[in-house]
């Protein structure tokens, strides 16, 4: 039995956990174990999003258990106090864990380069429990502030000062300047008493970005009346005050740290070659230079790729890179085969400044494209749901989506409010009932005629080829039944305006013409067995559809299947322009009308518990929680 350790459930160590997962999924003789000391995995690319109230915060958060269910991957919580390599072995306070295979991803953790009073005397940046801890920080100053008399003290407040302006540090303090808004209107509290300041002691902010797109972010950042701070020495964080140089003494009781990072305390303290604040040194293969079968992944890498000058950044796409890299060189040390070299190619860089504004350097290898505003904006949302789609697929993905376009409140969403709004469901009860009404309505008239003769077509238009042969029958029945002539051109005129239908592409008709001679019409134009059973089956289907959107079962499926027949209907030439309000009705329909006064309000759940029970289900998350 072959065991692999992954110590850490961040981003490395889940995707190095899965690509594992897939590579032994039929191997007895091969044991997978994932240890971290929290149950769930955290998105801390979101951490922002939560700490200034945009987004719930257990969006940020997947179930460890639930990213492995049906994968043969044991999730064990533990705290790991120390490795020992020579006897292979990880060791914490209740047990001991033995392994062949050792991968290294416990990620990384705030570093205050020995500036006195920072650890003390901030909040710091990097977990799901720090998102959480801010976010209320910064209501509770907001509610203190209302009620306080002291100005000084209340400017103190409302001051906050967050220390890095990279990345992790723009990015909040664009969610908060988006927030300020919001608080303010419902503390009553005048924003110019606000003061948001992001500070660095680097010249400028976003240092790794082109010229160009950090001159946009700084433009960005001012019309959100952020006060930018850079080439600034900060030389002590006091308790309610910080000093951004020698004379800026800036009073505040919200001091967020974002400057740096460093390697977790457990690789800190083990023995192994380490560089650029507690990386490990892994050989190409990101297998550890001191230890053999131990790998690194995401964060702990210290690695220089072949003809570049720097290591590998810290970044997710790092970890999302690598992951597979080391599954394929541990597969490889197993079966005895050669080991891949890691070559990383990174896809560039993104940043968002609120909700509805972003920088991003993206490309390819060696062609880089600068994005701004919405577009970069879109770019961030597709890398971070690409990310979402290898880790948990649609589950998270479809949440993903809810969180950061639909289910948004005062409009923050990059693609404004109007996919944002939601309106009560009951709203849609008349409509739904009447649009079930009126399909049920067609079908039982219908179903009157196939009683008296089933072999009766008349949902199918009559082949064009036979025009001919029913215009004689036609003119020898007209002749038979010496019509009035005056009577016969009322007749004609009424049928014509009866049956004036929506136009039709002539390139769809030509396709539905191509079908229907398949399918329903004989070499002499006379109607096929298959017709008359899809009339019947069509009458069938609007009485179906039509009771089950009247009782509120399956509504979304229903509204979807009058609109199939819909557009049946209007590539035959058949449909009159009553047809188009059938369609926008059940359009209106499909978002959860029947959870209100309907049958579905009991029967989804109930469904949604079965279906999770499926393994298949749970192994491809095909669910929504």
């Amino acid at each position: 039995m072959k065991k692999i350790v992954i110590l850490g459930g961040g981003y490395g160590g889940v995707l190095t956990a899965k690509k594992l997962a897939k590579k032994f999924k039929n191997d007895k003789d091969v044991e997978i174990k994932l240890i971290d000391r929290n149950p769930y995995h955290t998105l801390l690319t979101e951490l922002h999003e939560v700490s200034a109230n945009r987004a719930p915060e257990d969006s940020i958060k997947i179930d460890l258990k639930k990213i492995f269910a049906g994968l043969k991957v044991d999730v064990v919580l533990d705290e790991i106090s120390n490795i020992d390599f020579k006897s292979k072995k990880l060791k914490s306070d209740k047990a001991t864990y033995a392994y062949d295979y050792l991968v290294i991803g416990t990620g990384s953790k705030p570093t205050f380069f020995g500036i006195p009073g920072a650890e003390e005397n901030t909040f710091s940046f990097w977990s799901y429990d720090d998102a959480v801890a801010l976010k209320r920080q910064i209501r509770d100053m907001y509610t203190k502030a209302a009620k306080e008399k002291n100005a000084a003290v209340r400017r103190s407040m409302l001051t906050f000062v967050i220390i890095g302006a990279g990345f992790t540090g723009v990015e909040l303090v664009g969610e908060m300047a988006e927030q300020r808004e919001e608080l303010c209107k419902e503390f009553f509290i005048d924003p110019s008493e606000v003061r948001l300041i992001v500070a660095d002691m680097a010249p400028k902010i976003l240092p790794i970005l082109p010229e160009k797109l950090i001159q946009k972010a700084e433009a960005r950042l001012r019309k959100l009346n952020v006060e930018i701070v850079t080439g600034a020495k900060i030389t002590e964080v006091g308790t309610g005050s910080v000093a951004l140089g020698e004379k800026n003494i800036v009073d505040a009781q919200t001091i967020v740290w974002t400057a740096g990072v460093e390697g977790s305390e457990i690789v800190g303290s083990l023995d192994v070659q380490q560089q650029g604040r507690k990386r490990i040194v892994t050989n190409e293969h990101l297998e550890s230079v001191d230890h053999k079968n131990v790998y690194v992944v995401g964060d702990n890498i210290f690695f220089i790729p072949e003809g570049e000058e720097r290591p590998v950044p810290q970044m997710v796409e790092n970890a999302e890179q690598a992951a597979p890299v080391i599954a394929n060189n541990i597969t490889a040390d197993i079966k005895g085969t050669p080991k891949k070299a890691y070559k990383p190619g990174f896809h560039g860089t993104m940043v968002s400044i609120g909700s509805r504004y972003g920088v991003a350097n993206v490309g390819l290898p060696g062609k880089f494209f600068m994005l701004t505003g919405f577009m970069a904006m879109l770019s961030k949302h597709f890398i971070n749901m690409f990310y979402l789609s290898q880790v948990v697929g649609f589950n998270k993905v479809w949440t993903y989506m809810m969180h950061e376009f639909f289910h948004v409140e005062n409009r923050k969403s990059f693609v404004g409010g109007y996919f944002s709004k939601r309106s009560p469901n009951f709203w849609l009860v008349p409509l739904r009932m009447l649009l079930g009404g009126m399909w049920l309505y067609e079908g039982i008239e219908k179903i009157r005629k196939i009683w008296v003769d089933p072999n009766k077509i008349f949902l199918i238009p009559a082949a064009p080829y036979a025009d001919a042969t029913s215009a004689a029958s036609v003119a020898v029945d007209a002749v038979k039944t010496t019509v009035d002539a005056q009577s016969a051109a009322s007749a004609v005129s009424t049928a014509k305006e009866a049956v004036s239908a929506l136009p039709v592409p002539g390139f769809i008709y030509d396709i539905s013409n191509w079908f229907m001679d398949l399918m329903f019409y004989n070499p002499d134009g006379s109607y096929t067995f298959l017709a008359k059973w899809f009339q019947i089956g069509m009458v069938c289907a609007e009485i179906v559809f039509g009771v089950m959107l009247i009782v509120g079962l399956f509504t979304a499926i229903s509204s979807l299947a009058t609109i199939g027949m819909a557009v049946m209907i209007w590539t035959t030439k058949m449909a009159a322009t009553e047809m188009l309000w059938y369609v926008a009705a059940a359009i209106a329909c499909i978002g959860g009308s029947g959870s209100v006064f309907g049958l579905d309000y009991y029967v989804l759940p109930w469904l949604k518990k079965q279906w999770k029970k499926i393994p298949l289900v749970r192994r491809w998350y095909l669910f929504t929680d």
